[in-house]
């Protein structure tokens, strides 16, 4: 639970860096270049972090898929009942 708070913070940030280098580069009238490209820097590096934050998750196994169309990757969790045993063979005749 702690990776997905870590998470989502991380992409909380991400999405705050984005928007204060969009104020930046529409409304700043001072040296806007300098704080925008800081802002890059900020996304950047908050981005990566967020990226190694998943990888580490799905490499520990504390994140993972789910997803329906991830079922040839999971093909033991499309089993819904359980395999019947087949039927026992026919003893054949015994020509006369």
């Amino acid at each position: 639970m702690l990776l997905k708070t870590i998470i989502v913070v991380l992409f909380i940030a991400v999405l705050i860096s984005l928007f204060s280098g969009l104020n930046f580069l529409v409304k700043d009238l001072g040296n806007s270049k300098r704080r925008l490209l800081v802002a890059l820097g900020t996304r950047i590096a908050l981005a990566a972090l967020l990226l190694g934050t998943i990888a580490y998750g799905i490499f520990t196994g504390q994140l993972g898929s789910t997803a329906p169309w991830d079922r040839k990757l999971h093909p033991d969790a499309t089993r819904v009942s359980p395999q019947t045993a087949p039927p026992p063979p026919v003893p054949a005749k015994k020509p006369e």
